[in-house]
Parts: structure tokens; sequence; C-alpha cells
């Protein structure tokens, strides 16, 4: 359960918002056949998967990185450890030209977004859209949260979470307030994870900020 409140926010539904503009402009509607509403029952994992063959970025994907993963995972283009010791680069990455990130390793903020999206997509997205019933169909907001979470605490966990089997019940409220529950790192409750897990801060939206404001594009 969350440590504190978790609701929908202004600016939660003004990212929501965002993601069906999106949808609309960047040519995902006019290539799946998505509308423009809040869930997307239309949507399959075929479809999806051929749109990001087409080149398309899915909505919910650009939603979690600009609002989700690159504002809470920050950037720095030189190789550093993270709380608990993990070398990092980029945008939270651990992987730097197929291995593990080491120390004195770089990346330019160019290359580093490019991998973002790469890797969002292909590493996260997609395995979330194979392994978790009825994702695609989800509201962005609440695929993007889940998308976030995944980046954070690995796809593996985010597949056989709680949240992703709310998920496939098309249960999102109560999706949303499960993900809450990975708030620690090294066995230990983290105000950060909190927050991100939550209702943010001043500056960023928290991933369950985000997942609820999914009612307010109605």
């Amino acid at each position: 359960m969350p440590i504190g409140k978790i609701m929908s926010t202004k600016r939660g539904k003004a990212a929501a918002v965002g993601a069906i503009l999106f949808a609309a402009v960047s040519g995902w509607n006019a290539f799946t056949g998505a509308s423009a509403t809040p869930a997307h029952p239309e949507l399959t994992p075929q479809i999806v998967h051929a749109a990001v063959d087409k080149g398309l970025t899915p909505p919910a994907v650009q939603l979690a990185i600009d609002k989700l993963i690159e504002p809470w995972e920050g950037f720095s283009n030189i190789a550093y450890q993270d709380s608990v010791g993990v070398w990092t680069i980029g945008f939270g990455d651990t992987w730097f030209n197929g291995r593990r990130v080491r120390k004195g390793d770089y990346i330019s903020r160019e290359d580093a977004k490019k991998r973002l999206v790469q890797r969002a997509t292909r590493d996260y997205y997609l395995p979330l859209v194979d392994g978790v019933k009825n994702y695609v169909q989800a509201p962005y907001p609440v695929q993007a949260s889940l998308l976030s979470g995944g980046y954070n605490f690995g796809v593996g966990a985010a597949r056989k979470s709680k949240a992703a089997g709310f998920v496939t019940a098309f249960k999102y409220d109560e999706a949303c307030a499960a993900q809450t529950a990975f708030n620690k790192a090294g066995g230990k409750v983290l105000n950060g994870l909190v927050k991100r897990r939550e209702m943010g801060d001043a500056q960023r939206l928290g991933e369950a900020e985000l997942c609820l404001s999914w009612k307010e594009t109605k």
C-alpha cells in the first residue's frame, strides 16, 4: 500500500492529454488505428510490434521518458555508482556498448537520448507488451507508469508484479497503487523511491500520480 495519499493531479492530467495528442500527431493513431480515448481495446501486441518496426515511438514510451524516466534518472555523461553501488551512465543506464557500465565510460547526451528511446522501447516496453496480457489496451499513463517502474526496478519484476496483474484485469486504479510497493533499495525504504512511486516532488511527477490521471482524459 502507498505510504502517502495518491491521487490524480492537474499536471498529471496535462501529461496524460499530451500523450493522446502525441499519438495523433506522430502518426501512431493513423498506423495502428488507435482511437483518441483513455483506453485502447482495439490494439493488440501484433499491431504495436508492427508500429515499432515501422519506426514509430509508442505514446506510452514517449510519456514515460519525458515525464518519469528522464526527470527521475537524471543525466550523467560520465559513469558513476548509484545509491547501491551499481555503475551507471546516461539516463540511469547500466549497460554500455553491450556490456555492464564501467568506471571511466563516457557518453554524449545526444547518444544517451537515442539509446534511451531504443532501450525503453525494445528492452522494456515490448517485453511488457508481450508479457502482460491486455497491457497495450491500458491507458497511456498506466502503461507509462509500469514502464517507468520496469526501467527502474527491472522489467522481469514488473511483468510478475501485482500491478501487472491488475492491468490484465483492467483494474487500473489498483495497478497504480500496487506499484508503490517497489520503494526499497538494499532492503530499505528510500524516500526518493517513495516519491517516485507515489506523488513525486515539486519538479517531477510521481508514477502513481501520472498513473491515476488516466481518468482525467475521459
